[in-house]
């Protein structure tokens, strides 16, 4: 049986410093609410120069608030803002209900999307150190909540035990991680070397695992919702000249993605570091497409990944009118991956960037080495191949990671 829909107010608060994104900022958080299985029932939005020290939205407003918990039966409030524990606890007497914000419902979404090991404990690890200071009068909310938004993940049972077991657990959740990471990089030193490696990153909800889907038929969870996939997915793609690559999904970029989540989640982005392509879903038709690129290029910045070539996809073109289309970007590449020709143009832009990034080679094959003609096609892009009769052999022409190799 399914569980009724929580009933949601929404809160946001438009500051001097804030007011250029906060249109959008409130539709994401409308988005991520969805998400997390919530109905939101009412939006409350206040501007000021900036937000109130003691409750966010100043002692006038919050009584406002109270009245529309009330008259909407609502059963949680959200803020679009980080509350500090004090301000937590202040707004939440007041109102008489749960009171969570943007960081937790994050937190609380990427608690449902987990599904392997490592992400269930890198969950846990934010959600424990995030509520940890949070503590205080935390039993009651949750046993009134019911397992709802913002209490997925650890439970009841963890939060509620006193603050050094959380402590020890944290420790242990973090000792794991490390084994994980160490297995990790274990696995990709294996990898590397062998095998040309594309991954997939972008803004939440562009099209990464649609994408990873018409390439790969990987069958991956697509649905338009915010943070579809969390775990980081990885499936092998061979081009129709027989090129054997792999392609990586990883979790969506987002605006104000919290530190915690930088943090706990660093392993599941480091992935993306020992890319040798990356292609950069953009949503085309998202009016917030300037602030969304802002977004992925800087926290690219932060991870190191600037040096990777990088090649744009701008998809869900059916949305949009195409010659009005200025993209921002380059080399790109605008596709709608739905569509039929989504998936040819998509693999003729990322052959174009092989060709820019790969060594250029000619190479001869002797007519009885025919494993290393398949090889060939099977580790390189292989272009060319024309077998002349005199020479009783191929010669061959296409571009390799190395373009010495095939002499060895």
């Amino acid at each position: 049986m399914e569980a009724k829909q929580e009933r949601v107010i929404l809160v946001g608060v438009e500051t001097e410093e804030t007011w250029k994104n906060f249109g959008e900022s409130m539709l994401e958080l409308k988005g991520l609410t969805k998400t997390a299985k919530g109905e939101v029932c009412f939006s409350l939005i206040q501007k000021r120069p900036q937000v109130d020290r003691q409750t966010v939205i100043g002692k006038g407003k919050l009584q406002e608030l109270a009245q529309l918990v009330e008259a909407h039966e609502a059963d949680l409030v959200i803020f679009n803002h980080e509350l500090t524990p004090r301000q937590g606890a202040l707004i939440q007497e007041i109102v008489g209900v749960p009171v969570i914000d943007r960081v937790q419902l994050i937190l609380d979404i990427f608690a449902m999307r987990a599904r392997s090991k490592e992400g269930k404990l890198q969950v846990e690890l934010a959600q424990l150190e995030y509520l940890l200071p949070r503590l205080t009068g935390q039993g009651k909310n949750l046993s009134r909540l019911g397992g709802g938004i913002g209490t997925r993940g650890p439970g009841e049972t963890k939060l509620e035990t006193d603050r050094r077991h959380i402590r020890t657990r944290i420790t242990i959740i973090k000792r794991e991680l490390k084994e994980v990471a160490a297995h990790r990089e274990r696995t990709r030193q294996k990898r590397q070397g062998q095998v040309f490696q594309i991954g997939l990153i972008g803004y939440t909800n562009a099209g990464k695992s649609t994408i990873l889907n018409i390439l790969t038929s990987a069958d991956t969870y697509e649905k338009d919702e915010l943070f579809a996939t969390l775990d980081p997915l990885t499936k092998r793609w061979r081009l129709p000249e027989g090129f054997e690559v792999t392609v990586t999904d990883t979790v969506g970029f987002i605006q104000d993605l919290p530190t915690q989540l930088i943090d706990a989640f660093h392993s599941t982005l480091e992935e993306s570091r020992n890319m040798d392509l990356l292609l950069h879903v953009v949503d085309a038709s998202s009016e917030d497409r300037p602030q969304q690129e802002e977004t992925v290029m800087n926290l690219m910045e932060e991870l190191d990944l600037q040096h990777i070539p990088l090649l744009t996809i701008y998809n869900k073109a059916d949305r949009i009118i195409k010659d009005q289309f200025v993209p921002t970007m380059f080399p790109n590449v605008l596709i709608s991956a739905k569509s039929s020709l989504g998936k040819q143009e998509l693999t003729d832009a990322i052959k174009l960037r092989l060709m820019e990034i790969l060594t250029p080679y000619v190479a001869t094959i002797p007519q009885t080495e025919g494993g290393k003609l398949s090889r060939l096609k099977r580790e390189t892009l292989l272009l060319r191949e024309d077998y002349v009769e005199q020479d009783e052999a191929y010669h061959v022409r296409g571009f390799a990671e190395d373009g010495s190799w095939v002499l060895r």
